[in-house]
């Protein structure tokens, strides 16, 4: 299946550096997207409620998924998922875990509040590459989204 599908990715990640390699992984596997980020909890929450920065809901469209960090500042992404799925107008949105945790409580936990996948980072590059790509495979030619 080689069917590409336009979507639009939000990364809620607090290290510039994992953003950045993200968005590469993405675009060398040459999905059609629209990738936006955010740098904290707040930033992700006000995002997704069009508030502050994020008001223009043009320039800043609903994801069809988000890539999650768990340890970010101000809000931190155990919180966010809660407040995200306990919303009726965010929850439908697929939330992947892309965080340096390989903690089993929090993995139980990230599933127990409604993530659709947890993936630990990989620690090389190119190992990350490849976890980006097999995502991307699954995420982007398989899956279907919520209009």
């Amino acid at each position: 299946m080689n069917q590409k599908k336009s979507v639009v990715i939000l990364i809620a990640d607090d290290d510039l550096d994992d953003r950045i390699m993200t968005q590469e992984a993405l675009n060398d596997y040459n999905v059609i997207n629209q990738v936006k980020s955010v740098e904290d909890g707040v930033e992700l929450i006000d995002y997704l409620r069009h508030n502050g920065k994020f008001n223009n809901p043009i320039e800043n469209p609903r994801p069809d998924l988000i890539l999650l960090d768990l340890n970010m500042p101000k809000i931190d992404g155990r919180e966010a998922i809660k407040i995200i799925k306990s919303d009726p107008d965010l929850r439908s949105i697929p939330i992947i875990v892309l965080t340096t945790s390989k903690s089993d409580i929090d993995i139980i936990k990230s599933y127990d509040l409604g993530v659709n996948c947890f993936i630990s980072k990989p620690v090389t590059f190119t190992r990350f590459i490849e976890v980006i790509r097999t995502m991307g495979k699954y995420w982007f030619e398989i899956v279907e989204f919520p209009s």
